[in-house]
């Protein structure tokens, strides 16, 4: 920092040098003899004499500058010197064989490594195929002892043309490679002749004999291969055996592939033979014609023919359209073959005439079957079905009918066409299932009668008259009108009457009903008004059948599993306040509504009807009747 001449020191009067880098503060003292001393400000251009003296021995420094001091060498230990630096000798030790007879001794060679890095040893013996032996690693890579006093083997130790003895086994070294022999000769160390390792004549003894080769045919099989692949000669062949017992006559396909003149048969699977299917009568292979024809010194009772005995094998010219030929024993007749086949034989051998063979078997006259009459027992398809198959199978069903029509049932009165006298008195209930189209038949018992009444049929598929097995035509709910005649198993009944459900069900279906039929429902039952409430009444009965009715009641009640009627007996009897055995005809309904009574149904609706007089219900007749 420089102030001018005549100025204060004072801010802003100063001025700085913008090209000085340095600012080094001079030193004021200086050592000498190890005492501090003044330092004595030498002015410009003086020089002291000391410093004149050391100039003029040092004028070559002056000249050309102090000389450089050379670099000091680094250490580099001997893991980084030596890395990946091997010694590799070759060497074999003999090992006594004292159990064998066919040797005393084995030549065993192995290669040492020795390991620069660590002053390691590892012993390998290479492997040989199927030698038995094991081989590989003998001694793992360590530090080897030399002698009793611990002292290890070092690579000094090393020559070639010297023994060594490890863990009891002497080792010769007979030879190195080329870096081992230079880096011995680079430390001083004059290597001796390399060694031959000798053979070992167990190892000579079981090594493969010279191959003896044959000079090969003028016939080139490659040739073959590549014109013939995928060619095949396709013969159609039959075997018949008939002339032996419960043989028959076979249909095959005899295939000759081109490529390497083998044969398969293969046999032609027909429907219902009673055959297993194993299709492939031979598998493909060389075929010989005759496999006995072989010397008379060959010995065919301990050894097998094989293919440099036989002489002669199947060829196409074998191979003939309308002849015969005989494969182990069997002899086919070739009655036809396909167009490559033709075209091949008429280009390469030179045969046209081919005959083709008719073996079509005569058909018989097919045997119709007869499906027997019904006998009657059970229903006409579940019995038909004994006749189709050996096994009969349940006729099928119609599922969506009877979920469509379940518990859904049309009831008629009928009567019995009869002459004998007996049956005017007798009446029947006809029920038809929708669901299944089937017939049930019950006859309400009479006391006094002299027939036995309940089930008189089972629920069953009841055939028109003059239907036939192979058109069968059943009953169904159009066929029942009232004054129709239902002939059912031989018995004649005429429909008298129908439940009021049966022309709910008629006129909500009356495209499905004949007019007829519609007609004589509606003339049938019969319509009376009382009050709000309508009755519609099917038939008009007399006193003497109310047993009949109770009956009838009694059964559908059962059926039902009702188990109301002591609560119905104490609401009847609690309703007549004035003790008179008699209610209105729409409370004494309201209450058996109440109580599941199926007032609705035929039979009840008659017996409320017996028991009606001017619009009142005798109810204790009625539950006498009904032994409530």
């Amino acid at each position: 920092m420089d102030t001018p001449h005549g100025l204060p020191f004072l801010p802003g009067n100063s001025f700085r040098d913008p090209t000085k880098t340095q600012f080094h503060l001079s030193q004021t003292l200086d050592y000498k003899n190890g005492y501090t001393i003044p330092r004595v400000p030498l002015s410009a251009g003086q020089i002291s004499q000391a410093e004149m003296d050391e100039l003029a021995n040092k004028l070559p420094t002056l000249t050309y500058g102090q000389a450089k001091p050379s670099p000091p060498v680094d250490f580099i230990p001997a893991h980084v010197a030596f890395d990946k630096k091997v010694l590799k000798f070759d060497a074999y030790f003999k090992e006594t064989v004292p159990q064998s007879p066919a040797e005393q001794s084995r030549i065993r060679p192995v290669t040492l490594y020795y390991y620069l890095e660590d002053d390691s040893i590892a012993i390998m013996e290479p492997q040989i195929e199927n030698s038995g032996i094991p081989q590989g690693k003998l001694i793992k890579r360590q530090r080897l002892p030399k002698n009793e006093r611990g002292d290890h083997y070092h690579w000094k130790d090393l020559n070639v043309a010297m023994s060594i003895i490890v863990y009891g086994k002497v080792f010769r070294i007979t030879d190195c490679d080329k870096f081992t022999k230079d880096f011995m000769e680079r430390e001083g160390i004059e290597l001796n002749h390399p060694e031959q390792t000798p053979v070992d004549p167990y190892t000579e003894q079981r090594k493969e004999p010279q191959r003896i080769f044959v000079s090969p045919s003028d016939f080139d099989r490659l040739r073959q291969f590549l014109t013939m692949d995928r060619k095949v000669l396709r013969f159609f062949a039959i075997w018949d055996d008939t002339s032996s017992m419960y043989g028959e006559s076979r249909l095959f396909i005899i295939h000759y592939y081109l490529v390497d003149d083998t044969v398969e048969i293969r046999e032609v699977q027909q429907v219902n033979s009673g055959r297993d299917p194993f299709p492939v009568l031979l598998r493909r292979q060389h075929l010989p014609k005759t496999k006995y024809i072989v010397d008379k010194n060959f010995p065919a009772c301990v050894l097998e023919v094989t293919d440099q005995e036989v002489k002669e094998w199947f060829s196409p010219m074998d191979f003939i359209v309308g002849q015969k030929v005989t494969i182990l024993g069997r002899h086919f007749l070739l009655y036809d073959c396909d167009k490559y086949t033709r075209e091949y034989y008429q280009e390469n051998l030179g045969i046209h005439d081919f005959q083709s063979i008719d073996v079509s078997k005569k058909q018989l006259d097919e045997f119709k079957k007869e499906i027997p009459p019904y006998n009657g027992f059970g229903i006409l398809e579940d019995s038909l079905q004994n006749c189709l198959t050996l096994i009969p199978k349940p006729p099928r069903k119609d599922v969506i009918k009877m979920l469509e029509n379940d518990h859904k049932v049309l009831r008629y009165e009928a009567i019995l066409d009869s002459i004998n006298p007996e049956d005017k008195r007798r009446r029947f209930i006809i029920s038809f299932f929708l669901s299944s189209d089937m017939i049930s038949i019950y006859e309400p018992p009479i006391r006094n009668s002299g027939i036995r009444g309940g089930k008189f049929l089972e629920k069953a598929k009841v055939l028109k008259p003059g239907s036939t097995i192979g058109n069968p035509q059943y009953y169904g709910p159009q066929d029942f009108a009232i004054g129709s005649i239902v002939e059912v198993f031989g018995n004649k009944f005429v429909i008298t009457n129908a439940d009021l459900y049966v022309l709910k069900y008629a006129e909500a279906n009356a495209s499905h009903f004949p007019l007829t039929t519609l007609n004589s429902l509606r003339d049938g039952i019969r319509t009376q008004c009382s009050g709000s409430q309508e009755e519609k009444r099917i038939v008009r009965v007399t006193k003497d059948q109310i047993e009949i009715l109770a009956q009838l009641v009694k059964e559908e009640l059962m059926k039902q599993n009702y188990q109301k009627n002591v609560g119905l007996q104490k609401a009847l009897i609690q309703e007549d306040k004035a003790n008179t055995k008699t209610l209105p005809k729409e409370k004494f309904i309201a209450l058996c509504e109440e109580f599941d009574i199926p007032v609705h149904d035929i039979t009840i609706a008659k017996l409320i009807f017996l028991c009606t007089y001017e619009d009142k219900i005798n109810y204790d007749a009625f539950l006498k009747a009904l032994n409530f």
